[in-house]
């Protein structure tokens, strides 16, 4: 077992994770202050716990695990005790035009991708925007690397569907979002 981090170590360990942490917090909250309590528990568990780290190199899975179990137990008791939105006002916004589709900036796809289902938006947001291989989601989030595949493919179909519109789906592009795959995660596609 190791000694406990001195404090230098762990502002150290902050400074390199704190950003990733909290946009990964931010992508599966949606909600800011949300993001910062996911992030500030993590660093927390961190300093209760995270001397039991043998392999001090795997501190950012440890992170990234911990943070993501952090989320599901605050789901659980979102279920257990829901907030409740007032006032759904869905039917009275317009309807987007397919060249308004093509032309959505990056808050647009997040808002979508805030609109998936966990079991997706969790893989493609370690993927897309934290650039994580097949083989680290599978070890954060704890499923086979096959799942991790499948549950890419069918969470980028619904991100498009979301992005999309129902009466000019035939006007509108297949690939709405398209996800640019830079060279390691590529190589790390083609060997899974």
């Amino acid at each position: 077992m190791n000694a406990p981090m001195d404090d230098s170590e762990f502002q150290s360990l902050v400074t390199l994770h704190y950003e990733n942490l909290y946009r990964f917090a931010l992508s599966l909250s949606g909600r800011e202050a949300e993001a910062c309590d996911l992030t500030q528990q993590t660093f927390y568990r961190w300093a209760q716990r995270g001397f039991q780290l043998r392999d001090r190199s795997k501190a950012k899975t440890w992170l990234f695990t911990t943070l993501y179990r952090e989320h599901l137990g605050s789901r659980r008791r979102d279920v257990r005790h829901p907030h409740v939105e007032i006032g759904s006002v869905e039917h009275e916004l317009p309807r987007l035009e397919a060249t308004t589709v093509n032309q959505m900036d990056g808050s647009a796809v997040m808002e979508a991708l805030q609109q998936l289902e966990e079991a997706y938006r969790a893989p493609l947001t370690l993927f897309y925007l934290q650039q994580h291989s097949y083989l680290e989601i599978a070890g954060l989030l704890e499923i086979p690397i096959g799942t991790v595949m499948s549950r890419l493919s069918r969470g980028k179909a619904q991100l498009r569907s979301r992005l999309s519109t129902s009466e000019n789906h035939e006007n509108t592009p297949a690939n709405v979002v398209t996800f640019p795959i830079n060279k390691r995660r590529k190589a790390a596609h083609e060997q899974a």
